[in-house]
């Protein structure tokens, strides 16, 4: 099982309506993949997190790369992991205006926080210090 992390940043910034768009779009190819992960957005900058066998994440990123909504793609870290870190998550996702994301199934505050992988791999810390830094909240 393989992982991506990358950055980018939003040609403009997304209302409410097309973060929710995107969300529901990612987590069906997620699902149809058998690929899992978090998507963080703040204020025009995304960062995530893709897990899955190597050709079903490669695709994804491939299909990712090509998304007009964003630019300045930057791949952070990718590489070799036992076990998943989000093993329940088609997508995570996570909104610095998240009032109205709260009716979202699986919403839940930083502070709870609770990844079931391991809490020192490079992935839960990159975004457990995106998610702190902006005041997330998130959903799964």
């Amino acid at each position: 099982m393989e992982y991506i992390v990358y950055v980018s940043t939003a040609k403009r910034l997304m209302t409410e309506d097309e973060l929710l768009e995107l969300l529901t779009i990612a987590r069906t190819k997620n699902k149809k993949y058998n690929v899992t992960g978090m998507l963080l957005y703040c204020q025009g900058t995304f960062m995530q997190v893709l897990e899955g066998e190597k050709g079903s994440i490669e695709l994804i990123y491939k299909v990712i790369e090509l998304d007009i909504r964003h630019k300045n793609i930057i791949k952070l870290a990718s590489g070799i992991i036992e076990k998943r870190n989000f093993p329940d998550w088609s997508m995570g996702f996570a909104s610095i205006n998240s009032e109205t994301l709260q009716e979202i199934e699986g919403f839940l505050s930083s502070p709870d926080l609770n990844l079931n992988g391991n809490p020192e791999h490079i992935t839960v810390n990159m975004l457990k210090t995106f998610v702190d830094n902006n005041k997330l909240y998130i959903s799964f």
